[in-house]
Parts: structure tokens; sequence; C-alpha cells
């Protein structure tokens, strides 16, 4: 089905997002009583996508336990009866759809292709017969899956208007022309669907970065899978990521085989390019994107059908989803450092670093992955820290938002009233402007991601607040050059307050409304979920370890989620800190 996005006040792809958690996943797939569901024997055709070579067929039955039975056309039906049935059937997909086929004359059966989209209605699509042959069928779409399995939330519901012709066939009314793709409830589409992350490396190959995609939930998924990664990241990432796999490679035959846990994936000859590192890299990238699949264990590679040579790699694995340490980095009357939760007493980052950093008194702190950087902003403007170094003041503006350090040895700056004016410093104060085609407004947040790839943005709009993520494109020096286009992602309602990463793919947002704070927590390439309200006013949201996150209260209190709710932890603190 076609594709409808919110408008936005500037030339951004948006692309809101969902909450990766098992309890989400579960309440997606609710209300499955109006059809029944039977037992998995149903064989159909290897999904579309992705390139592939012709070679051998593969059986393609439904993993998710359950497969919903769509009913026939029934004879006599009307064309409005007729419609309904064919999009009620989209959630049949065995025998390559073969049910929803049954609602299409003979001369389109073939020509309809249900894998070129899947749009997520909200509540029943109206029906309007607008000639003796012509019927319109206007739904809302709360979220759309592209034919790479890219999926797109709407920030906003979005009405869309389909156009279905008929004929009579056999004295039968059948439908002559539909677009493609399918419609699906939010329940059935749980059912039908499952996330996937692709994985790609960084820059310095240090990192593992995520794609999130969505596939059908059939036993073709990994070759859907190794189809989409040897194809390359979604095109928002290009520029950030870099792939292992030699230009031109693709899956010799058109399918994954899975044997005893072991995935058989049969390469191209244009593998065999690759050098000796970037074969180990090949195997890691293609054994954390095939490790959603609960029937593989392991990867095997061939070119060709011919043996692949690759070496050991104890000891070269990227790090996927970089943590942080457990206990919250706080500024407090006891110092700079981390805090134990329950007594509130707080160990001083060590070297000097803790004491070199109060002595600034900061408004706003980001501390580098190894704990010995940190960019400080206080009254006098942002400064580089460094163990046992002198800090040094980058920039004297009073107009910026908390700064954000990244791995890459660059503190990043961003002024509130433009949120093009962007601004990365090396640590040696040397000034790097970064390109940007952010919309106007105020500029709340800027955070750069653990893995140092991405970058987020909350924006104050006239329309409400705008949450944003952006590849951060680099120079050959790793310097950044540039933001990549923005997606936009769901942001919390109410005055905005601040954003945050809590994982490689889950990322927060925090308002305040007249009934409390408004968080929401959202999945880069999929749903969102609103948490629960605290009480009180909430000034500053961190992520935290394993995918936690804390609060700032007003009276100082740190709030840390847990099981939907917030606990106390017993920390004051003037400032939360921000662990890269």
């Amino acid at each position: 089905m076609s594709r409808t996005r919110p408008a936005t006040s500037a030339p951004v792809r948006t692309r809101p997002a969902r909450v990766r958690t098992r309890p989400v996943r579960r309440a997606l797939a609710v209300a499955l009583a109006a059809l029944t569901l039977v037992a998995v024997s149903a064989c159909a055709a290897i999904p579309t996508g992705g390139p592939v070579r012709t070679g051998q067929s593969l059986k393609d039955e439904s993993v998710s336990g359950v497969d919903y039975r769509p009913s026939a056309p029934e004879d006599g039906s009307t064309q409005s009866a007729i419609l309904r049935g064919f999009v009620n059937a989209a959630t049949g997909a065995q025998d390559n759809y073969a049910v929803a086929r049954e609602f299409l004359s003979d001369g389109f059966a073939q020509k309809w292709n249900p894998r070129q989209s899947t749009t997520i209605r909200q509540g029943d699509g109206d029906v309007e017969q607008v000639g003796d042959r012509e019927l319109t069928y206007t739904l809302t779409a709360s979220a759309t899956v592209d034919s790479d399995g890219e999926y797109t939330q709407a920030v906003r519901p979005t009405s869309s208007t389909l156009t279905f012709q008929f004929t009579k066939q056999d004295g039968e009314w059948r439908i002559s022309y539909a677009p493609d793709g399918i419609i699906l409830t939010p329940g059935s589409f749980g059912q039908v669907f499952q996330p996937h992350a692709l994985y790609f490396y960084d820059p310095t190959y240090r990192y593992l970065v995520p794609d999130e995609r969505w596939f059908l939930a059939r036993s073709s998924t990994s070759t859907r899978i190794v189809s989409a990664l040897l194809a390359g990241p979604a095109d928002w990432m290009k520029g950030a990521v870099l792939s292992s796999f030699p230009e031109g490679t693709q899956l010799s035959l058109n399918a994954v085989t899975v044997d005893n846990g072991s995935a058989q994936v049969d390469l191209s000859s244009e593998a065999l390019r690759a050098s000796t590192v970037d074969k180990v890299r090949m195997r890691e990238q293609l054994a954390r994107s095939l490790s959603s699949v609960a029937t593989i264990s392991s990867v095997e590679l061939t070119i060709e059908g011919g043996s692949f040579s690759i070496p050991d790699s104890s000891g070269t694995s990227a790090v996927v989803n970089p943590d942080v340490d457990p206990r919250p980095l706080v500024v407090s009357s006891d110092g700079v450092g981390y805090a134990a939760p329950g007594t509130g007493d707080v160990a001083k980052l060590g070297s000097g670093l803790g004491d070199a950093i109060a002595a600034l008194t900061p408004d706003a702190l980001s501390l580098n992955a190894a704990g010995t950087d940190a960019a400080v902003r206080n009254g006098d403007g942002v400064f580089v820290v460094q163990s046992g170094k002198k800090p040094v003041r980058v920039t004297s503006s009073q107009d910026l938002v908390p700064p954000s350090v990244d791995d890459q040895g660059f503190v990043w700056t961003a002024q509130s009233t433009n949120p093009r004016a962007i601004t990365a410093w090396s640590f040696r104060g040397e000034q790097h402007q970064v390109t940007s085609t952010l919309p106007d407004g105020q500029l709340v947040s800027f955070q750069v991601s653990r893995d140092s790839t991405r970058a987020l943005a909350l924006i104050d709009t006239d329309g409400g607040p705008a949450l944003y993520v952006m590849a951060i494109v680099r120079d050959s020096d790793r310097a950044p050059t540039a933001l990549g286009a923005p997606v936009r992602l769901q942001a919390a309602t109410g005055t905005a307050v601040g954003a945050t990463w809590v994982s490689d793919l889950d990322v927060a947002t925090l308002g305040q409304t007249a009934s409390g704070p408004s968080i929401v927590r959202s999945t880069i390439g999929g749903q969102a979920t609103t948490l629960q309200k605290p009480d009180g006013t909430a000034k500053q949201i961190v992520g935290g370890s394993g995918g936690a996150l804390l609060l700032r209260m007003s009276d100082g209190q740190v709030l840390q989620s847990a099981g939907g709710g917030w606990d106390r932890t017993g920390i004051k603190a003037s400032v939360l800190g921000t662990q890269r």
C-alpha cells in the first residue's frame, strides 16, 4: 500500500519508533478472536526483496507458532464484501498469499505484489462506492513497513484513501486492480511480523551498529535477513556505518538453509575479494544479524558451493550495545562521581578528574566511555576536562544545550536558538562546523550515541516536541563533517525537557505536562510506548545501565525506572551526568 508520511516543517524523513521489549511485542499481538488459529502446515514462496539469484526452492512456514487462515470469497458477494474480504485475507501469507489472490481476477492475481509494503491501520477502514466498478477504501494509518522491512510509525495518525477496481468473472465480482501491499491491524501485525536487527560496523570497527527491520515470521526469515544485510544499511544510516562484504556480494542460492542450528550461507564469487580481516568481519556481521532467529546458533559460509576458509576470530569481536556504569553519575555536594543507590555515597572520578570538574561548578556533564574525558558546561561556557590536564574552554557561548562527548575525541555543542548551529570540538579546542538539515525551532537536547555513529536531537516546535535521529558523517581523520537526513521519532508530549540514549536502539524523551512528567521510550525503526508518570516535576532524563532510565526531580531526588514504575534511589544530585 502507499506510504503516507506526516508533513514536517523541513525536508526530513519521518520514522518514529517502538519499544524493544518482549512485553510490548506481546501487547501488539492481541485481538486474535476474529480469525481461527490453526497449526502451521502450509508452504509459501520465498519473500521477495534484496538481491537474490535463482536456485533451490524453500519450504516457507510460519515460525510464530500459529497461522491465520482467512476465509475465501463466498459466491454472490458484493463488491464491498469482496474488498473487505481481500483486506482481511492479508493475514494469510501461506502459499504466497494464495487466499488473498482468490479475491483478484485471473488477469490481475499474479500482478499484485503483497510484499511491496504493509500498512498498519487504526480501527476499521471505510468503503465507498465511487463508480459502477470502483470502490475506495479509506483508512487511518498508524505505521507502515516497506519492502526492505523498514518500519515507519506516523507521528500523528494519517488518513489514506486507496482505489480498487472490479470486474465480473464467471458471474462473480473480483478485484481487477488493487494497490500493491497489504493492510493489517496492530494485533495481526504483531503476530505475522517480527523485528530483526541487521548489524553494520562503525568506521573504527570497534562497534556493531543495529539497523532494525521487520520481516514476516516465516522459516525464510533468515534469507530475508541475509539479503537485506548484503544490500546495505538503510539510506539514513549511510555514511556513518560500514559493511565488510565486498561490493556486489549476493546470495549465490536464493535461500539460507538451517541444519541443526547452523545457518548455511552460500555467497557469490564477489566475496572472494574480501581480505582476511574482512572475512572474519563478514562472519561476525552475519552471526550477529542472524542471532535474533531462534533456530540459528552458528553460521557457515561457502562461496558458490565451495569451501570458504575463515581464520579464528578470537579477541577481535566488536562491541554490541555498549553499556555504562550501573551507578548514576552525579554532581552533588559530596563531589562528582558515581553515587551508590541506597546510601547516596559518591565515589569520586579518579585521577583528579572529579575534583577538576567540581571546581568548574557544572550545570551539565558528559563523560566518555573510558571515564577519562568529560565535557562540562557552566556559566562561563563549555570545557573539555581530561585526567591529569588543565581544563580547556572550547567556547564561551551562553545559548548552548548540554554538551555531549563522543568516543572519537570530540565534544559537541549546539545552539538552543538554532538547531543547525552544531559544532564538534577536538580536545585541543579545534573547531569543526557540522552541516545539518534539522528543522527550525528551539533546540532542547543534543546527544551523541554511545557508539558515536548517530546523534539525537529534541526540538520544541510550533507543533510541539519533535525528536530526530541522524547519522554522523566523518572525514578520514574521524572529524565530524555533517549530520545525515533527520529521521523523526515519537516524542513525549507537553513542554520538551530532554532526550537521551538508552541503548544502541532505544531512546527516551521527557516532557512536562499539567498532570506531571510525560515519558516516551522509543526504538529506532520500531514502535514507541508511554511510560508511567512519576509524581512531581522532572528536570532531567538520562539513560542508565542495562536499559534503565534515570530521572532527576525538582527536589534533586534521583528516580530509576523499575518494572514499569519508578523507584527512589536515595540519591540526591544537582546534575545527572550522561555516560557515553
